[in-house]
């Protein structure tokens, strides 16, 4: 076991390097410093003068990779790939574009984030696969059908639609709960029940429709018509059988999803203006905080990246056969 997850971290170590360097490539080589200081000066009248005192105030006046202009260690360190991206690889994000420290922002922000995605998660994992089970229980019914049916278009309507109709229905008309807002410690539930309710609501069609087909595939195998001609009532042999020899594939998508729920709802958050990490990319978006957007795209990378990781050792525990791969 131990040797499957050092061999696992090998792989990871290089991958997440490539990811560096592709985010410095795509920030600094297709989207030049020059570039960046006339988007936040304007694009009209800025003298080369002015974009020469944004990249000295923000770091970019560095040369890319090599500086010959220093000697010895200085000529690898006094550039912009060495002060703006290695640091990354360590989780320095370093100071934002308007002089905010971005790990510390982070920090804080990342709770919002957390409130807002493992509730939904949970809840929408139950509610997804119990939907599922029902609609296999119940196959070439009527009630399947109708299940099918109700999935498409659930999964046809915009999740705009959801969030605006739930937003205006529940928090406007019957206002049950706040429609958007944030507060700190046990006050921030009430504003995230509707979030989570939408979200879940939203992601049944399409969740419920998958675990359908995971389960379709085992009940017609060998060792379910053998555990029914056993007296296995058909809820055993779903509950019992098909879940437990599914476990792979469902969490293939939970744990792939969980590093990733750290980076929070970009649309969600900003529409109910919790201040999580997915509206501080947005707002970062549009100041064109380069700093905030370069450091987001790297920590999403490595967070799924960590999820792929996760999801090999969790293989393991379900089918230990996967450590001789």
């Amino acid at each position: 076991m131990l040797q499957y997850i050092i061999r696992r971290l090998l792989y990871a170590a290089p991958l997440l390097f490539s990811v560096n360097i592709l985010t410095f490539v795509l920030f600094f080589v297709v989207n030049s410093p020059d570039d960046m200081a006339r988007m936040q000066l304007g694009q009209k009248h800025v003298t080369q003068q002015a974009i020469d005192n944004w990249k000295q105030q923000h770091g970019y006046h560095l040369p890319m990779l090599y500086n010959g202009e220093q000697s010895g260690v200085k000529t690898l360190t006094d550039t912009i790939f060495y002060r703006k991206s290695i640091g990354l690889l360590g989780f320095n994000f370093g100071i934002s574009d308007s002089g905010r420290n971005i790990g510390a922002d982070i920090k804080q922000r990342m709770w919002p984030s957390l409130a807002l995605a493992v509730p939904s998660l949970i809840v929408g994992l139950w509610v997804n696969i119990s939907v599922a089970l029902l609609m296999v229980l119940f196959r070439n019914t009527y009630l399947e059908f109708s299940s099918i049916v109700a999935c498409v278009v659930l999964m046809s309507i915009s999740s705009l639609f959801y969030i605006i109709g739930g937003q205006f229905l529940i928090g406007k008309l019957l206002k049950w709960v706040p429609i958007s807002g944030y507060d700190s410690g046990f006050s921030a539930i009430k504003f995230m029940i509707l979030p989570v309710i939408i979200g879940v609501f939203s992601g049944i069609g399409s969740g419920a429709r998958w675990y359908r087909t995971l389960f379709l595939e085992e009940v017609e195998k060998d060792y379910v018509r053998t555990a029914r001609a056993k007296g296995l009532t058909e809820t055993q042999v779903l509950f019992k059988h098909v879940l437990q020899n599914t476990l792979i594939p469902i969490l293939t998508g939970v744990v792939v999803v969980l590093p990733l729920l750290f980076m929070g709802s970009l649309i969600m958050e900003s529409f109910f203006s919790i201040p999580g990490l997915g509206s501080y990319t947005i707002d970062a978006i549009n100041r064109q905080d380069f700093a905030i957007v370069r450091s987001m795209v790297f920590l999403g990378s490595a967070l799924y990246i960590l999820g792929l990781l996760l999801t090999d050792i969790s293989y393991t525990l379900v089918d230990p056969r996967v450590r001789l791969s």
